[in-house]
C-alpha cells in the first residue's frame, strides 16, 4: 500500500471512491441549473450552424437584406429627377434594386458608377433617405446637332461629343452636318441659321467642304455654296432675293454664294431646256463646277 492508501484507509476511503468524487460534484452542479438550459445551448448551437452555413454558402447578405427589409429598412421609393432623353425603367435598371433589396446595405456608389456610364448622363447623384427612400438626380447631356459621316449618324453635344448613335424621330429637329470635322464646327453654321429664321426650317443639312466652308441642301432639294468668311452677309443676301423675287421657290438646282460681287444660280435640267428654247439658244456650256 503506498503513503497516499495508507493515510486514507483509516478513514474508510477506497482508492477507486477518491476518483469517484469529482464526478459525484459535477453531477451536483448539473443539477442545479435551470431545466431549459439543454434547450438554449441546442437552439445556440443550431444557430451557430445556420449562420455558419449562410456564410459559407455566399447567403449573408441576401438573409441580412431580407431582415433589414422586415424590419422596415426596404427600398420601397425611387425618387427621379432631371431625366429628360432617358426613361425611367434605365435608370430602375441601372440601380439594379431588387425585390427585398435593403437601403442600409444598398451600394450606392457602384449604382453611380454605372448611371455615368449611360450615354445620356454627365452627372448623377445617389442619395439614401433613411428609413426606405432613394433619391437619384440625374444630369443630361444636351442633344446639340446630328452628325453624319458615311452611313452612321450620331447625336453630338455642342462640343462635338458623340452622346449616342441611337438616333429616332424626336431628333429631327437637330440639324444634320455631315463630313468628318462637321461636328465640331456644327455650333458657327447653326448660330448663323438662327439669325435667320425664315431660313432654317428649309434647311435640311449642312455639309462641311474641305473643312473650311458650308453648302447648305434645302428641302427642296437646292443647294446653296457659302464663302467661307462672311457667311452672316451671304444668308441676309440670300433671304433678301428671295423675299424679293422668290428665289427659293424657283426651279433651280444651286446658288453659289462664294464670290462677294455675284451670286450664280444654276438651274434645272428641264428648266435650263426650258430657258433655251425661249431665248433660242443652242449651246451647251461644257464647264463643270467644282466644290472648292
Amino acid at each position: 500500500m503506498t503513503p497516499l492508501e495508507a493515510e486514507l484507509a483509516p478513514r474508510g476511503r477506497g482508492v477507486s471512491r477518491l476518483h469517484r468524487q469529482p464526478v459525484w460534484r459535477s453531477a451536483g452542479r448539473l443539477a442545479d441549473l435551470p431545466q431549459w438550459t439543454g434547450s438554449a445551448a441546442a437552439v445556440g448551437f443550431l444557430t451557430l450552424t445556420i449562420g455558419y452555413g449562410i456564410i459559407i454558402g455566399g447567403h449573408g447578405r441576401v438573409v441580412s437584406d431580407a431582415l433589414l427589409s422586415a424590419a422596415g429598412f426596404g427600398i420601397e421609393a425611387v425618387k427621379l429627377s432631371g431625366q429628360r432623353e432617358i426613361n425611367e425603367f434605365q435608370i430602375l435598371e441601372a440601380l439594379e434594386i431588387h425585390e427585398g433589396t435593403s437601403l442600409a446595405l444598398f451600394d450606392a456608389d457602384s449604382a453611380l458608377e454605372r448611371l455615368n456610364q449611360m450615354a445620356w448622363v454627365k452627372n448623377a447623384s445617389v442619395m439614401k433617405l433613411y428609413p426606405n427612400t432613394l433619391q437619384v438626380k440625374v444630369e443630361e447631356r444636351i442633344p446639340f446637332a446630328l452628325w453624319q459621316r458615311g452611313e452612321l449618324v450620331s447625336i453630338v453635344n455642342e462640343s462635338g461629343d458623340v452622346i449616342t448613335d441611337e438616333v429616332d424621330g424626336r431628333y429631327a429637329n437637330l440639324l444634320l452636318v455631315v463630313n468628318h470635322g462637321a461636328q465640331r464646327k456644327a455650333g458657327e453654321i447653326i448660330t448663323a441659321l438662327e439669325k435667320v429664321p425664315d431660313l432654317r426650317p428649309r434647311v435640311r443639312a449642312a455639309f462641311l467642304v474641305s473643312d473650311r466652308r458650308w453648302d447648305l441642301q434645302l428641302e427642296n432639294g437646292i443647294s446653296i455654296r457659302l464663302p467661307q468668311d462672311n457667311i452672316d452677309a451671304a444668308l441676309a443676301d440670300l433671304m433678301k432675293m428671295d423675299q424679293d423675287s422668290g428665289l427659293l421657290a424657283r426651279d433651280i438646282v444651286a446658288i453659289d454664294m462664294r464670290l462677294a460681287d455675284r451670286v450664280t444660280v444654276r438651274l434645272s435640267d428641264e428648266a435650263a431646256e426650258q430657258r433655251k428654247i425661249m431665248t433660242g439658244g443652242r449651246k451647251k456650256s461644257g464647264k463643270k463646277e467644282q466644290d472648292t
